[in-house]
């Protein structure tokens, strides 16, 4: 019996880590004969599991949506990952999660064993994200393109680019990325066949086809790096030079993905971003919360000056009434 409760948790977890799986195949990964994996999978549908299977040659299984959400099987990895990623999402770029977020974050940590609660809180305590400064999205927006993505099928929406053409366009959808304030989509365009990077805020009314496709990797296989080549190719964003007086490491850890750290020695380092607005890297440093010396652009220090003189105006204490 313990044999098969582990076999029924394995059949589980493959099952909720691809969208379909043939027969034979699933059968060979859990060491089992087909007869003894439709049994299984059989004992997932009384559980309220809604395993869908396939006849014939090509046959096979997928777990597709229900009426309810099903008890979901989160390997130590994944468990951490999810909390984190809730704790960020309240205070994130997407309308309509943050409350959310905080709920589905108090029913996970309830759960969770001791040593992976210490995971988590140790990555809340000494990680320090910084204010999103862009456009915040739609959730049903932002989880429309993901699901295109992760079922590889085809995508239709309506662009506007930055010199405010319109246009319909039709892709394979890769990966979302956020960067410097914005999500992006990484896709390929079936009508100019070639590669392209989509800002979501300027995307409209996606609609998936139902058209299936075979999944192509981008140019250097990295959608994060092909997203920042793409950026810096615009033309259109500011590149900043900052030394700070702080350790590499530490930098890192508040500037996360929006920019590059380098360090000059143990007690200093150089961070670089590019930037639409010059707000954002006056954020960040004040996040960051080490003295700081400016090396480009110009604009930025009246930009960071300009933000001191407000906070100091707002820090001094109200005049007394009358």
């Amino acid at each position: 019996m313990a044999d098969t409760s582990a076999r029924m948790l394995r059949l589980l977890s493959l099952l909720q880590t691809h969208r379909y799986w043939p027969g034979g195949e699933l059968a060979e990964r859990l060491g089992v004969s087909p007869r003894t994996l439709r049994r299984d999978v059989d004992r997932l549908r009384e559980l309220g599991y809604p395993v869908q299977a396939t006849r014939g040659v090509a046959g096979g299984y997928q777990l597709r949506a229900g009426t309810a959400v099903p008890p979901l099987l989160l390997d130590d990895a994944e468990a951490v990952a999810v909390a984190v990623g809730l704790r960020t999402a309240a205070a994130g770029a997407v309308t309509g999660v943050g409350e959310t977020s905080v709920q589905a974050l108090a029913k996970i940590v309830q759960l969770l064993p001791p040593r992976l609660r210490r995971q988590v809180d140790a990555v809340a305590a000494f990680t320090t994200p910084a204010s999103w400064d862009g456009p915040t999205l739609d959730a049903g927006l932002l989880t429309g393109i993901a699901l295109a993505c992760r079922a590889e099928e085809e995508l239709r929406f309506d662009y506007t680019d930055r010199g405010g053409d319109h246009s319909r366009r039709r892709v394979e959808p890769h990966r979302l990325v956020a960067l410097g304030g914005r999500w992006y989509l990484v896709a390929f365009d079936l009508d100019r066949d070639d590669w392209r990077t989509f800002r979501v805020d300027r995307l409209a009314e996606p609609t998936a086809t139902g058209r299936r496709f075979r999944p192509r990797q981008p140019p250097g296989g990295d959608a994060a790096a092909f997203v920042q080549r793409a950026v810096a190719g615009a033309g259109v964003r500011r590149r900043v030079l900052v030394d700070v007086a702080a350790p590499a490491a530490e930098v890192a850890r508040v500037v996360g993905g929006w920019g590059r750290v380098e360090a000059l020695d143990g007690g200093s380092c150089r961070l670089r971003m590019e930037v639409d607005s010059l707000d954002w890297p006056a954020m960040v440093l004040g996040a960051v919360g080490a003295p700081f010396t400016i090396v480009e652009p110009a604009e930025l220090t009246d930009r960071v000056r300009a933000m001191g003189e407000l906070f100091l105006r707002s820090a001094q204490p109200a005049a007394p009434a009358g």
